[in-house]
């Protein structure tokens, strides 16, 4: 599949996303003020980080397929990344509010100053139609995804599934607080809902800081790395090994070496072979450096970064 392609069926799946998370997010909040129900409103919030996720993922796509120009030498891959980011601290600032009111409510019905009202059955509807269409929304972006070989919208797939998981947990609390009439179950949902929302933003954040101090905790990676590299006769020795990630995509640097009686042709030819080697063992390699040191000479520099065979072994 070329990029135009693959960029089109990007779009066409942020574009259903978006319109299906909009409709889902707008009869959330609308009900859930209605009917006076945090749960479904912090269930609604949670939406609108959805419509969030998928204006972010419509406008990455158009920016990732800019070509590198002179600002930005490696490309426009970490927009998905930076927009990522603001989403994580978007999406932790609903679930602390939430968490408050959710909190708030409860200590006063604890202290007699207020009652929680019973839940609407609109409520209940509203939540288990949501479900429905979510997952139909996460077989959509799945199918696409998987397409058009994006991480991105796969991994949008995922957070629906969750939402799907969520969602069912606000129905079964609304269906307590309904029949049992237990009210203060449907603040409890959204104090649970909200610890839930929070719990994916630190995740969030915490893979996204990763990329952005140019981390990979993938040792697989590496292992791959250096079967690819030995597999070319007169490399030698792979060694200060640096992977970083820029959205999907993979930047690789690394050292090997070479005969010292070759000629610079051959230990180019060489370093060609190991970069083919590497695009062929890993995906999604936006580019490999190699860098050539004669094979068994010394190396008097300090080597302070990067990993070789030991450190992945040990």
């Amino acid at each position: 599949m070329n990029s135009d392609n693959r960029i089109k069926i990007v779009r066409i799946a942020s574009l259903t996303a978006l319109i299906g998370n909009i409709i889902i997010c707008t009869a959330k909040l609308i009900v859930g003020i209605y009917a006076d129900s945090l749960s479904v409103i912090g269930d609604g919030i949670d939406s609108a980080t959805d419509v969030a996720i998928s204006v972010m993922t419509l406008a990455v796509s158009f920016i990732i397929s800019r070509p590198s120009d002179k600002e930005h030498p490696w490309g426009h891959q970490r927009a998905e990344t930076m927009a990522s980011l603001i989403l994580a601290f978007i999406i932790m600032t609903a679930g602390f509010q939430l968490f408050l009111t959710a909190g708030g409510k409860l200590i006063n019905v604890y202290r007699g100053t207020a009652a929680i009202p019973m839940p609407h059955i609109l409520a209940l509807i509203v939540t288990l139609s949501s479900i429905a269409i979510k997952l139909l929304l996460a077989l959509n972006q799945h199918i696409l995804g998987k397409k058009a070989g994006s991480m991105m919208i796969q991994a949008n797939a995922k957070n629906m599934t969750n939402d799907v998981i969520l969602s069912g947990s606000v129905l079964t609390g609304l269906a307590i607080s309904h029949f049992f009439k237990a009210p203060f179950f449907d603040a409890i949902t959204a104090l649970l809902v909200s610890l839930w929302i929070m719990k994916s933003a630190i995740e969030l954040f915490m893979e996204l800081n990763v990329e952005l101090m140019d981390g990979n905790t993938n040792d697989i990676l590496y292992k791959q790395l250096f079967e690819a590299v030995n597999s070319v006769e007169g490399a030698h020795n792979p060694h200060r090994a640096r992977i970083r990630r820029m959205a999907n995509l993979l930047d690789i640097d690394l050292d090997i070496e070479v005969d010292a009686g070759i000629s610079i042709c051959e230990g180019h030819s060489i370093a060609e072979k190991v970069t083919s080697a590497i695009k062929e063992k890993i995906e999604n390699v936006y580019d490999v450096m190699v860098h050539i040191e004669p094979y068994g000479i010394h190396n008097c520099e300090e080597e302070g970064f990067g990993l070789s065979e030991k450190d992945i072994n040990n």
